[in-house]
């Protein structure tokens, strides 16, 4: 008979992302080969790699060895390291917290243990179903079921052989410090709100050429806080935008939680013929938040006073509180001097307007180099550094605000680091409004501000 995991098909393959694109190979299943301790070592001793997943009555915990596990006959004493790690599989959320079991496991008195002198951090008792944490370890991992110092009673306990990873311990750790900066920009921009609350939404318009990522990019970052990838916006690579419409989209905690305080505004491309792609004209109806959802643009002709939804006294509340400059970077260099002057023409209009602005570069191939391993800077690669002085240069932009990201287009599970990237780029955006919100004159931060055509 087959024996299968109790994981779902997608929950396997978060649990393979986790670990880095491994490979993974059921050994041991208890309420199939035996509850004892004996059962679980003699089927997973000697085979490598391994990650146990504890099944608790709402959680999950996974605790991944690199390295054999130990026998039964000595003390573990080669060189190991493990890290314990909670996984969510409910909210469709792996690795949310992550600690790191830097010491070498044992098997004793029927347990087998994570201890550091007299102190133990880990304990799982096969025989009796029951998993000892630390306090310490519970509070890390967010775990609160049951009362502080009891044990856990799982219901199951699945040991997997791993492989393909790559690179020992130091790929491990960046596994884990990744998800850990993840969570931790995700609950910084959870708990994020506007300068002084002087708008209940920050409004960030996404603005470049057709193609460039920029309805890509509001996808990802939905993505992101939903925890799967998602596909709200339309894209495409057709010569043409296949964005029509102005639409200013929000963002959830997680489906069908809170709308988290900013808003996406997605235009139709940059063109550099004439009467193709976005109007010109329309771009300081957006800048000064005339410009209602879902308006179809017309190339053309740019929308005026005399449309039925035109907002004709924006507050501040309406306006676009930065722009993002979306650049696809394999295109940089070969961006024609149509294209560049009409970029340098949006930028002129932004400056007047005194918003708030960034350069966001897209589908950087190598983002797993942008990162570095502290992850306070992003470090630009080589093969990266040109096109980040090239529109530093060509747009007046400050090097720090040019961000880079890598959007989600045909992968159907997320990537941590691309996470970060992307969480990252929607940070500084975000800091970038603060700024202007905070310069604002008085007289801007509670009147209406009027439609004044340019």
């Amino acid at each position: 008979m087959e024996v299968t995991t109790r994981l779902t098909w997608n929950d396997e393959k978060r649990l393979q992302k986790q670990l880095g694109n491994v490979s993974l190979s059921l050994l041991y299943k208890s309420s199939v080969h035996g509850f004892g301790l004996r059962d679980m070592v003699q089927r997973c001793s000697h085979q490598g790699s391994t990650v146990t997943m504890i099944y608790l009555k709402t959680n999950i915990i996974g605790v991944f060895m690199l390295g054999n596990y130990p026998t039964l006959s000595k003390y573990f004493e080669e060189p190991h390291y493990s890290f314990c790690f909670l996984f969510r599989s409910k909210d469709n959320i792996t690795g949310t917290d992550t600690f790191l079991l830097n010491m070498a496991p044992e098997i004793a008195d029927n347990q087998l243990m994570y201890r550091l002198s007299d102190e133990t951090f880990f304990s799982l008792c096969p025989n009796n179903k029951t998993l000892y944490l630390l306090r310490s370890v519970k509070k890390k991992l967010g775990l609160f079921e049951g009362r502080t110092m009891d044990p856990f009673i799982y219901g199951e306990c699945e040991v997997f052989r791993v492989e393909g990873v790559k690179d020992g311990l130091s790929h491990i750790k960046r596994i884990m410090n990744v998800t850990q900066h993840r969570d931790r920009l995700l609950e910084e921009l959870r708990a994020y709100k506007p300068y002084e609350d002087l708008v209940s939404k920050v409004h960030i318009l996404l603005l470049g050429p057709v193609g460039s990522g920029k309805s890509s990019f509001f996808n990802s970052v939905k993505s992101v806080f939903h925890g799967r990838v998602t596909r709200q916006a339309i894209v495409g690579s057709d010569i043409t935008s296949i964005t029509e419409q102005y639409r200013t989209y929000s963002v959830k905690d997680g489906i069908g939680g809170k709308s988290l305080p900013f808003m996406l505004c997605d235009s139709m491309g940059l063109d550099e013929t004439e009467r193709i792609g976005l109007c010109m004209d329309d771009i300081p109806h957006i800048l000064k938040g005339c410009m209602p959802d879902r308006y179809q643009f017309n190339p053309h002709k740019p929308i005026t006073p005399q449309h039925s939804a035109f907002i004709t006294s924006p507050s501040l509340k309406d306006r676009i509180h930065c722009v993002a400059y979306v650049l696809d970077i394999n295109s940089i260099n070969s961006l024609s001097s149509k294209m560049v002057a009409k970029f340098k023409q949006v930028h002129k209009e932004v400056l007047n307007c005194g918003i708030a602005h960034v350069a966001l570069l897209t589908k950087v191939k190598n983002y797993n180099e942008v990162l570095q391993d502290n992850f306070l800077n992003m470090n630009r690669s080589m093969t990266s550094q040109s096109q980040v002085m090239q529109i530093s240069k060509m747009l007046d932009i400050p090097i720090r605000n040019i961000l880079m990201v890598e959007n989600y287009a045909s992968e159907f599970e997320l990537d941590p680091v691309k996470d970060v990237l992307i969480l990252s780029a929607l940070k500084q955006m975000l800091r970038a409004a603060d700024d202007i919100l905070e310069d604002l004159p008085l007289a801007e931060t509670g009147k209406l501000v009027p439609f004044c055509p340019s």
